[in-house]
Order: structure tokens, then sequence, then C-alpha cells
């Protein structure tokens, strides 16, 4: 089963930092957009941050701008999410995914989870305030 495998979450204190990164093991990411996605209990899956293949475009949820960087290795097969000044709202698991329809991000992608596969197990995001 083709699967992402995230890593890099944690406990934190507010105002905090923490690095996620996301790969899947033997697969090249190449060709597709790749999209960071949250779920708090209790609450709908959000839309974090995509970046396209190629051109490294970038979009975030209005909520994170400023604070979260989205980045990728395509030599490594690997997407990274940069959390700055993180808040206790930023609780959540967080998934990546990879969108099969597209390679590059627009202002909607992280409106429509349904073009994203390969979603993985997430990884925790704690933060304590």
């Amino acid at each position: 089963q083709v699967q992402f495998v995230e890593s890099g979450g944690g406990l934190v204190q507010s105002g905090g930092s923490l690095r996620l990164s996301c790969a899947i093991p033997g697969f090249s990411l190449d060709y597709y957009a790749i999209g960071w996605f949250r779920q708090a209990p209790g609450k709908e899956r959000d839309g974090v941050s995509c970046i396209s293949y190629r051109d490294v475009k970038t979009d975030y949820l209005d909520s994170v701008k400023g604070r979260f960087t989205i980045s990728r290795d395509n030599a490594k097969n690997t997407v990274y999410l940069q959390m700055s000044s993180l808040k206790p709202e930023d609780t959540a698991v967080y998934y990546c995914a990879a969108n099969l329809m597209r390679s590059r991000c627009d202002s909607g992608s992280l409106s429509r989870a349904h073009e994203y596969s390969y979603w993985g197990q997430g990884t925790q995001v704690t933060v304590s305030s």
C-alpha cells in the first residue's frame, strides 16, 4: 500500500517550533503537488499548506500564514513543514498527501482534499499553553 510516512510531531510549548517531514519510502513524488492537512479531535480536516512540484508555488491556510513554511527536496522525495510560533489551536494530527490530479498548487488546492491520495497515519502535534 502506497502511503506517506510523517514524522517530527511532538509536544511543544506555545511559541515553540517543530519541523514535520513526510515521504513515501521507495516512491517518487515527482510531478505531484503535495499537501499538509490537519485534523483536531471533533473537528473537520483542514488543508494547511500545499507546494507545487517544480515551481515551488505554495499556498497556506490563513491562520498559519507567516508562521508555517512548506518546502520540498525533490532529490530526497521529502516534503517538510516548518512550524514556528505555535499556538494551542495548532494542536492536531498532521497528515501528508499527494495531489494525483495536479502538479501545481492554486488558491483552491487546500479545499480539494478529494484530489489527494496516499494519506499517511499522521503525526501528532500538541501545543501546550
